[in-house]
């Protein structure tokens, strides 16, 4: 690739704001300064926009294999680039399952011939998969996933003594979705009873409750406790378990980490009578004092990470009664013009959201030479233009899908450029006809 030169951009990085050019050279960031000259260098002129690192996303769901009616690696990661999402992280609840270092490796050979944006892939744990999780290289995959809430096939991890001996056996963070499936088939249960199957949404907070939540939460993180496993907490959804985390050391030394997604950050309850089943997601969207509680703990540092959890489905698997809707939406587009949108409203500052989309995803997970404007790493940016009000609409969403729980919504900032390994992915609505995008490596 040709040198590219980045001019007049304000560059927001490791909780610094300031104006600077920024030389790349074919996939890494080779010079950050003033007044930067190279006769060689294709010329972009950032003035009055902002440059960020590339948004790395812990937890997507981009459907492939087996469920590409919905989303695939291409399409999905496209969409993601478009929302300034450089790095991706795609779980193993897909058909069939990433439960073996084999399908792992399928995974990582289709995202080789069809990605747009960096990625990686987390190995699922099972109740019989264990002796095939001790064999994986800790330096393979960006980690483990558990669900310790209900999901598809036969990921439910429900045997304790199994468990156990996972947090005991890998060195590698180990994600875990906290829902206590026992509260809520109780839960579920008591609704059915009254309604059927056509359970109005709106208590779609109560079967999928705080109590399944905090109970699942606190139980793996003492477990992680007991075990010195290194535990993250995907998609926090309750103010209640915000007690369970701490902001008194620093991200290096946490054994125990937090994430929260968008929808959580976004929506509440009070939502659910105008967008339905299209906010459905498990853990669920809570109470207006919950995302309240989220915020909180998101900006003194006990949530590390904020996440998409994207996971699309069609309009019409949607438009169902409760129990035959699934659960999940899609978010890789539209998560950093919300966050944006956030800091516009003056609820974050561009400092911290780049710390909890960029930097702590890449020091979460040991990732090597990203999530950082720096000389010497992956040249993957984005150029925002923080006054430049669009409207979310089906006719400019890029998931295959073909639409959003922002639909209709209009948000302040634009993202104009986006680059991948140096790469021009994304520029002003427009995608190039080339990828460049890598598997993860991992320092660990």
């Amino acid at each position: 690739m040709a040198k590219q030169l980045i001019k007049n951009a304000t560059i927001v990085n490791e909780n610094r704001i300031f104006e600077a050019d920024v030389l790349l050279q074919d996939d890494r960031i080779e010079r950050i300064g003033k007044d930067i000259s190279d006769d060689e260098a294709k010329v972009i002129d950032a003035y009055g926009k902002y440059l960020l690192p590339g948004v790395i996303d812990d937890q997507v769901h981009f459907r492939e294999p087996g469920l590409t009616h919905k989303g695939n690696i291409a399409s999905e990661s496209r969409a993601a680039i478009a929302g300034g999402i450089t790095t991706f992280m795609e779980q193993p609840n897909t058909n069939p399952q990433t439960t073996t270092i084999g399908k792992l490796e399928e995974k990582f050979a289709m995202a080789n011939s069809s990605s747009y944006a960096n990625y990686s892939f987390l190995f699922g744990g099972t109740n019989d998969n264990l002796e095939e999780l001790k064999r994986l290289d800790k330096n393979a995959c960006s980690g483990v996933k558990l669900f310790l809430g209900s999901s598809t096939g036969n990921m439910l991890v429900d045997d304790e003594e199994v468990l156990e001996k996972i947090f005991r056996s890998t060195e590698m963070v180990i994600s875990a979705h906290c829902e206590d499936e026992g509260t809520i088939r109780s839960n579920l249960a008591k609704y059915k009873e009254q309604y059927g199957d056509d359970i109005p949404v709106k208590y779609h907070p109560l079967i999928r409750s705080e109590e399944a939540c905090y109970f699942s939460s606190s139980k793996a993180i003492n477990l992680a406790k007991k075990t010195g496993a290194r535990l993250h907490v995907f998609h926090l959804s309750t103010g209640k378990e915000m007690d369970l985390f701490r902001n008194d050391i620093p991200l290096e030394e946490k054994k125990i980490t937090a994430e929260v997604c968008i929808h959580h950050l976004w929506f509440s309850d009070t939502d659910y009578d105008t967008k339905g089943t299209l906010i459905k997601w498990n853990p669920a969207v809570k109470t207006a004092n919950d995302r309240t509680k989220l915020w909180e703990a998101l900006l003194d540092d006990r949530i590390d990470v904020i996440a998409t959890d994207h996971a699309p489905h069609l309009l019409g698997e949607k438009d169902n009664v409760y129990t035959k809707t699934p659960s999940g939406g899609p978010l890789v587009q539209h998560a950093l013009p919300a966050m944006l949108q956030k800091h516009k409203e003056g609820m974050i500052s561009l400092e911290k959201l780049v710390e909890k989309m960029s930097h702590n995803p890449a020091k979460l997970f040991d990732i090597e030479k990203r999530g950082f404007i720096r000389e010497g790493y992956y040249a993957d940016l984005v150029l925002i233009d923080l006054d430049n009000p669009w409207e979310a609409t089906r006719e400019n969403v890029f998931y295959k899908c073909g639409w959003s729980p922002f639909d209709g919504f209009t948000f302040a900032s634009k993202i104009t450029h986006t680059f991948v390994n140096g790469h021009l992915a994304y520029e002003n609505g427009s995608f190039s006809g080339e990828r460049n995008a890598r598997r993860l490596t991992f320092n660990r």
